[in-house]
């Protein structure tokens, strides 16, 4: 059985996109039809990402920077005309024991993951509501709900985000506009594997199951496509692969 997305004349933003899950949804987005525009810090990845379809565009911005979101979104709104879909995949996760993180630690780890959703919504919210449609997607995790040693502001933010996107998504739902959350589960990018090197990896890989990024598209071309009559919701993928290679 296999399902079937197109998205001819859609405008897709994806932030964090030049890398891991973001890289491989941008590119089956262009694939299945979008003009795809990937925000980003990672200039060479961005490069690369743009090289691969004519259908995909970078711009270098800091989601945690209100302004330079504001004037990104802008900038894509008078290119294209318009703007369908928002995935919010920006994010980092330094390891750290949260009684030895600094103030500025914190902050940066919040400020991308968590306000950088925000200013993003804030950002495009406007022109949707003007044309009663869109689709709104930012990232939660397993470790909002269970937590994870070294990783609490990671993981508080990605709590809050559960708390922001269903609250957020309620104000604009007369308006046909869709915001919902996905927990991918455990996914092997380079961001992944910077903070869960060793034993960690090992236990992942042996309980629930290690992923690829490609895994996560189809659940993500969903919640962007018209089949996903639903808001403020979060898909969840808790266990999806085997415990280990044996058979």
């Amino acid at each position: 059985m296999r399902a079937q997305f197109s998205f001819d004349g859609d405008v897709i933003v994806i932030t964090g996109g030049a890398n891991g899950i973001g890289r491989a949804l941008a590119s089956a987005a262009a694939l299945a039809g979008a003009k795809v525009v990937i925000l980003d810090v990672d200039q060479p990845a961005m490069d690369a990402a743009a090289a691969e379809h004519a259908s995909i565009s970078a711009i270098h911005v800091d989601v945690s920077d209100p302004a330079a979101i504001a004037a990104a979104i802008a900038g894509i709104e008078h290119r294209f005309g318009h703007i369908d879909g928002l995935v919010c995949g920006a994010a980092i996760q330094p390891r750290i024991v949260a009684h030895e993180m600094t103030p500025a630690q914190w902050r940066q780890v919040l400020g991308i993951n968590l306000d950088g959703v925000v200013w993003c919504y804030q950002a495009v919210i406007p022109g949707m509501i003007a044309r009663r449609r869109g689709a709104i997607i930012a990232f939660s995790s397993g470790l909002a709900h269970q937590g994870w040693p070294q990783a609490s502001a990671y993981a508080a933010s990605k709590g809050a985000l559960i708390g922001f996107v269903k609250s957020a998504a309620k104000e604009v739902a007369q308006h046909r506009i869709r915001f919902n959350l996905i927990s991918p589960g455990v996914i092997d990018t380079a961001q992944y594997r910077a903070a869960n090197q060793g034993a960690d990896h090992e236990r992942w890989r042996t309980s629930i199951g290690v992923g690829e990024a490609a895994d996560v598209v189809g659940p993500l071309l969903f919640l962007l496509s018209d089949a996903a009559t639903m808001t403020a919701s979060v898909l969840s993928r808790d266990t999806a692969y085997p415990a280990s290679d044996d058979e």
